[in-house]
């Protein structure tokens, strides 16, 4: 058994003296583990880190196996190291979906859209609303999609303003006033109404609370898990220093 495809290195841990063991998320074969031969040498180690572009091939006698990967370096996003938050970023992403998506099933869109945060995240000031937005979608991608088109009580899409943490439907302004102290605050940017240049640090810690509420009280027991990676919890504090 064989194929090859590019993917974005996940999580790696030694194996044995010299060898390690890979996740990582690609388009077509969703998460896929598998071990590297030398993975902690000197000419692997350098490679093989968290948020790395990979061109891999993987072979196995048998489609169960684990299997092997040769490697070969795509893009290092070695940038990523020198920002504290986009570095928390990539942490929470990687985290993530080791934490959440299951091996070898693939999710195509969710993976253009991983690439294309990461991508973000070494170039664009604004990557933190990008990422808040990859949590909606994470969310929707395993069964727990978010309705904030239109107000759970009015159908109308007009002023958007909280989430109902019980449905994850969007409620308006007015129709959420009296229990606006149960509600969650929706960030203009989700409703996209808002510019990447109006995004205030105020809305990246509605946003993030908004989506990690979901993530803790509906993902994480349906996973038959406690608590979210701590990786996620890092994140929050360098989003509280934006």
């Amino acid at each position: 058994m064989e194929w090859r495809e590019q993917g974005i290195l996940m999580a790696v841990r030694p194996h044995g003296e010299s060898a390690a063991i890979i996740d990582v998320f690609t388009e077509t074969r969703g998460r896929h583990v598998g071990i590297v031969r030398g993975g902690t040498g000197r000419r692997l180690s350098p490679v093989l880190q968290p948020g790395a572009q990979l061109d891999l091939t993987w072979r196995a006698r048998l489609e169960e196996h684990l299997g092997a990967f040769t490697v070969e370096p795509v893009l290092a996003r070695t940038g990523l190291m020198s920002d504290r938050a986009a570095l928390a970023g990539l942490g929470a992403v990687t985290a993530l979906i080791t934490f959440t998506l299951p091996e070898r099933q693939a999710y195509p869109a969710f993976y253009i859209q991983t690439e294309a945060l990461l991508d973000r995240m070494g170039s664009d000031p604004h990557w933190p609303a990008y990422y808040i937005a990859w949590e909606v979608t994470l969310l929707t991608t395993l069964g727990f999609g978010l309705d904030l088109q239109s107000c759970a009580v009015t159908g109308t899409q007009a002023d958007l303003t909280y989430v109902s943490p019980r449905s994850g439907r969007a409620v308006n302004r007015d129709a959420g006033r009296d229990w606006s102290d149960r509600l969650l605050a929706l960030p203009p940017f989700l409703r996209g109404d808002a510019g990447d240049a109006s995004i205030t640090a105020a809305d990246l810690q509605d946003g993030l609370r908004m989506t990690g509420y979901f993530l803790s009280n509906w993902l994480v027991p349906a996973l038959n898990k406690v608590t979210l990676p701590p990786a996620r919890e890092r994140l929050e504090r360098a989003f509280s220093r934006l």
